[in-house]
């Protein structure tokens, strides 16, 4: 009975032979206006059924019941019952590092499939598996872009996620580079010729999303074309995975960071997520976290090996790219059965199914907005996402949507107050019409300000 507290006679035992008296010896050196002096008001334990309507009760305090428009980098997608049966098979869930491939074959061909799905997706010629989630991802890949380049100036597209370009600000205040924002031009895309005037020959990499903070989708063409001109590199970072599956991908791009959540990952308060890097090949030995390959043993039979991993506990760690080195293999592994279920026409009809939501949400919330509210960037192409203007302040319109549990878009005054009183709304495949008619009807009921009248 290895895990079960000792008994009293054992206890008693124990203290004899370290020449104690009691317990309250061993604490005699801390002193005793430290010391606890009051017996802890502990409720008694609980039977097991008890337990499960503890938390059933516990569960009724989530947001049951409640319709959700967040989205801000979390999407929340239908998740295939599969795939928590498979993850959780002991082989997948306890498995951690691959290091000896001839007992990890299972593991290291889910990364193989997991890598080369992503290639497929995002045009790029290989990817890992391993960064912590789609914000970490794009701060390793600015630091990829200035290992290969040389440079150290780095330009940051301000329609970019915030919370990436604070992750990316953190690893940059000791890395002695510098990195500059570039701001969106009136259709809510980054501005072209602002970008143009920012580059300089010092200029390692311009990082941009798409699509993008405000769920438009950048023109990646020819921010490549501008970027290449002066010999940067262009990182794009995807936050939506499902948009590829009817964005154009971004194969212009020299370096691809994607979030991987909206492929069967769930969203639990925040993580763990799933960060990917893809890229050229010829940015292989720059690339952090791991790289699978396919090889033959022997006999000529298929297998998989690490065939890169350039952290610091496997090479010199002078020569190391990162020190991102946890596992995400079991994250990875649930979108890779979530790409297998779909497939490559699954994955299509789910991004159409999107995009549909968010364009039939966009045009009924804010035909239904009272007091000067409109729709910004209109007529600019977009995924899942939009930005709603409304006339009264986003606290008072979120506190009024609660009353009808409904949680409304995220308020961007915090990172864009020159937007005002303007939400980021999200729509997927999990939103149903009679939710958005719903909340268009609330929104219709806003109060009319003086200044309206």
């Amino acid at each position: 009975m290895r895990y079960l507290p000792k008994s009293p006679a054992e206890r008693t035992e124990m203290l004899r032979d370290i020449g104690a008296s009691s317990i309250d010896d061993l604490f005699a050196i801390i002193p005793e206006e430290y010391r606890l002096q009051r017996d802890l008001d502990i409720p008694r334990q609980m039977g097991e059924s008890e337990i499960v309507d503890h938390f059933k009760a516990a569960s009724l305090k989530n947001a049951n019941g409640y319709t959700s428009f967040l989205g801000a980098g979390v999407y929340k997608h239908y998740r295939p019952v599969v795939i928590d049966s498979l993850v959780q098979r002991g082989e997948f869930l306890t498995s951690y590092t691959p290091y000896q491939a001839e007992i990890t074959q299972g593991t290291l061909q889910a990364i193989f499939e997991f890598q080369t799905m992503i290639c497929e997706l995002t045009g790029m010629d290989i990817a890992n598996a391993s960064m912590y989630d789609g914000s970490t991802g794009a701060a390793e890949a600015v630091m990829m872009a200035i290992r290969i380049t040389g440079r150290d100036d780095v330009l940051v597209a301000r329609t970019t996620h915030p919370e990436y370009r604070e992750v990316m600000h953190t690893y940059a205040q000791h890395q002695g580079h510098t990195a500059r924002e570039v701001n969106y031009g009136p259709d809510g895309r980054l501005d072209l010729a602002a970008l143009e005037q920012s580059l300089t020959g010092e200029t390692a990499c311009i990082l941009v999303q798409s699509p993008n903070f405000f769920g438009i989708v950048e023109d990646i063409p020819a921010i490549a074309g501008i970027a290449h001109k002066k010999g940067a590199l262009l990182i794009v970072s995807i936050a939506e995975a499902v948009s590829l599956g009817i964005v154009r991908p971004p194969k212009e791009a020299d370096i691809v960071s994607l979030e991987a959540q909206s492929f069967g990952v769930a969203l639990s308060y925040g993580g763990p997520y799933c960060g990917v890097l893809a890229a050229k090949e010829k940015y292989l030995r720059q690339m952090p976290g791991r790289l699978v390959g396919e090889t033959k043993d022997t006999q000529g039979r298929r297998g998989f090996v690490l065939t890169l991993s350039t952290r610091e506990q496997h090479i010199r760690r002078e020569k190391a790219t990162s020190n991102i080195c946890t596992n995400q293999a079991l994250v990875a592994l649930m979108a890779t059965i979530f790409m297998t279920v779909y497939g490559k026409e699954g994955i299509k009809e789910l991004a159409l199914q999107n995009l549909a939501k968010a364009q039939y949400a966009a045009k009924t919330l804010s035909g239904s907005l009272n007091g000067g509210g409109r729709l910004l960037f209109a007529e600019t192409p977009r995924f899942n996402e939009f930005i709603l203007e409304t006339g009264e302040a986003p606290e008072q319109l979120s506190a009024r949507l609660l009353e009808s549990k409904i949680i409304a878009g995220v308020a961007l005054k915090k990172w864009y107050p020159e937007l005002g009183n303007a939400t980021l709304w999200c729509a997927t495949e999990l939103t149903t019409k009679d939710q958005i008619d719903t909340a268009a009807s609330v929104l219709a009921n806003a109060p009319v300000t003086a200044a309206a009248r």
